[in-house]
């Protein structure tokens, strides 16, 4: 199986169809389940309104860096945190946690936002694994806060409330937060890091 995956992986076919032509060849060679439970499988996945949850959410990050929505989500979180010492750091989990709340996933956080504020914070003169880490760190808070996919994968496969996942995540997502805030502004301070001019009321 994992032979097959990396022979047509080398083919060049998108990893989606990969991973499911290798798991119907699978089921094939077995021969201890029929094809059409394998067929019913799969379309009930599809229908399932919980799971379809999950590449939306995914998908409306794609949608929102490539509409630069996420730079707007990282100026308005600098207009808040950025002239705090260490102001861009503060920015990173800032935004981060914004978008946690609109994606609810690491890795659409870490694509979305994750170019924009590392190539910021070398601009401004952060070293680069402090940049890299407190990008990577952030970003974590994504499975957290509400909404998160893996709660929603969660709840739709053991039938624990969806909401009552989502406000039991909401208070370990906002202290990761300050705890990484606080973090970077003991950092910052000892060595150095910028702060942003803070825009005023009016911007």
């Amino acid at each position: 199986m994992v032979v097959g995956m990396f022979v047509f992986a080398a083919l060049g076919m998108p990893v989606a169809f990969v991973i499911l032509l290798v798991t119907i060849l699978m089921f094939l060679g077995v021969g201890t389940i029929p094809i059409m439970a394998l067929t019913q499988h799969v379309v009930s996945g599809v229908d399932s309104f919980i799971l379809l949850a999950v590449p939306l959410f995914i998908l409306a990050a794609k949608v929102m860096n490539t509409g630069r929505i996420t730079d707007q989500i990282f100026r308005f979180a600098g207009a808040l945190v950025g002239h705090i010492k260490g102001g861009l750091a503060h920015v990173n989990v800032l935004a981060s946690l914004i978008f946690a709340g609109i994606s609810g996933s690491a890795v659409a956080d870490a694509a979305g936002l994750g170019e924009i504020e590392i190539k910021a914070m070398r601009q401004a003169g952060y070293d680069a694994p402090f940049s890299a880490a407190i990008t990577a760190t952030s970003s974590t808070i994504g499975p957290i806060f509400p909404p998160s996919v893996p709660m929603v994968i969660f709840g739709g496969l053991t039938g624990t409330s969806i909401a009552a996942l989502f406000l039991g995540g909401a208070v370990p997502g906002i202290t990761m937060a300050v705890f990484l805030m606080g973090a970077s502004y003991v950092l910052a301070r000892r060595r150095g890091y910028p702060s942003e001019a803070w825009p005023g009321l009016r911007g």
